[in-house]
């Protein structure tokens, strides 16, 4: 998600220390180049080379050192940013800045740089609650300065209160934030459904299909990282709900049709990703089923949502998915015409790196007008940034 994007991960000398060098790894594996920026405290908790060896960049602890990369350090490495990060922030570092003070590498960097900036608050309750210390935050806040926590709870001393550094993954998603805002989708509301559902046979057992639910969160976190309000519905499934999403869990086809429908109207882009179970069993025993010879289960049809959908939609984007194995582009095109799709992202499924609960996925993308997009393996989270891509065009671009 953040490929081409330069970010200086500044670390300062607090304990949660230890919490940057993951978020340098969540940076780096996401495509960011980081440069680290250390503090002479912060040597004393993590040395330079564990950064070294995340980020795969030489590591800036110096202020008076000749450079091959730059006439002058701090000035080069502030104009290449384009996002800046403090994590942890300590109360001596968060004072320097908010007074002007540059007397290491990093408030110089800090002092030179333009891009946005985003503090990551780490320091004992006491210290956080003084109140040269809140001025000081206050006066941040007010020329543009950008905060992620910090998190009330145990602190290092033995302390309880607020004052311990956000954990790495809420930061990392706060830049996200930062770095991918997009205009188009500010005020947006998107729906996204994701997983299989679960039709039960008795107590014990039940139907359901191999989706993991990694495409439809992928979806679902990269448009709330663009700037939009995201509703997930999800059936059951082993994954984290998204930060800044709202999660609604279900269980049953007749579950998520209730719930995306109820949905529905107040959204302008749905995209359907949820593997719904097609069939339910007629009658669910109320005791377990015991071993017998043969079992024979009555099957009827469970609502279609993209069907509904489609027959209610009015001013929505509609967005369907496609996992087939064979005749993709035929089953593909008669789903988006029969239930008034405005476009299809097709994939086989046994293709390899396109298979259910892969991190990766092969898709083509079918449009109304019969134009076609096709893309080669990427992650799902690509894939879902070329998804809600393709929406923006076609909001911006209506085809009949």
């Amino acid at each position: 998600m953040l490929a081409g994007q330069h970010i200086i991960l500044g670390v300062t000398g607090g304990i949660a220390v230890y919490k940057a060098v993951e978020l340098c790894r969540l940076f780096v594996k996401a495509g960011a180049q980081v440069r680290v920026v250390m503090t002479e405290a912060a040597k004393q908790f993590v040395t330079p080379l564990t950064f070294q060896t995340i980020s795969k960049q030489p590591v800036y602890d110096r202020l008076f050192i000749g450079s091959e990369r730059f006439s002058v350090e701090h000035v080069g490495l502030a104009q290449e940013a384009d996002l800046f990060v403090i994590a942890p922030a300590t109360a001596n570092t968060l004072g320097k800045i908010a007074n002007g003070i540059a007397d290491n590498l990093l408030t110089t960097t800090l002092m030179a740089a333009k891009c946005p900036i985003l503090l990551a608050p780490a320091m004992n309750t006491n210290m956080y609650e003084n109140p040269l210390q809140q001025a000081n935050l206050k006066k941040l806040a007010a020329v543009g300065y950008h905060f992620v926590g910090p998190e009330q709870g145990e602190l290092a001393c033995g302390d309880q209160g607020r004052g311990r550094m956000s954990e790495p993954q809420a930061i990392f998603t706060a830049a996200c934030q930062l770095l991918l805002a997009d205009p188009f989708w500010q005020g947006k509301h998107v729906l996204v459904t994701a997983g299989p559902t679960r039709e039960a046979i008795d107590p014990i057992r039940f139907l359901t299909n191999r989706s993991s639910g990694k495409m439809g969160y992928a979806v679902a976190e990269v448009a709330a990282l663009l700037g939009a309000d995201v509703t997930l519905i999800s059936g059951p499934v082993d994954l984290m709900p998204p930060p800044g999403v709202k999660t609604i869990m279900v269980t049953t086809a007749q579950e998520m049709y209730d719930a995306v429908t109820a949905h529905f109207p107040a959204v302008d882009v749905v995209v359907k990703a949820a593997a719904v179970a097609d069939y339910r069993p007629l009658r669910q025993c109320k005791q377990k089923i015991k071993k017998g010879n043969e079992l024979n289960l009555v099957l009827v049809q469970n609502p279609d949502i993209l069907a509904e959908l489609g027959r209610q939609k009015q001013q929505q984007i509609l967005v369907g998915f496609a996992a087939e194995t064979d005749n993709l582009r035929e089953n593909a095109e008669k789903k988006l015409i029969q239930k008034k799709l405005d476009l299809i992202v097709a994939n086989n499924v046994l293709q390899e790196g396109a298979g259910f609960a892969a991190d990766t996925n092969i898709i083509q993308i079918f449009y109304r007008n019969g134009e076609e997009k096709q893309f080669p393996k990427m992650t799902k989270h690509q894939v879902a940034r070329e998804v809600l891509n393709a929406v923006k065009e076609l909001k911006n671009n209506p085809v009949s």
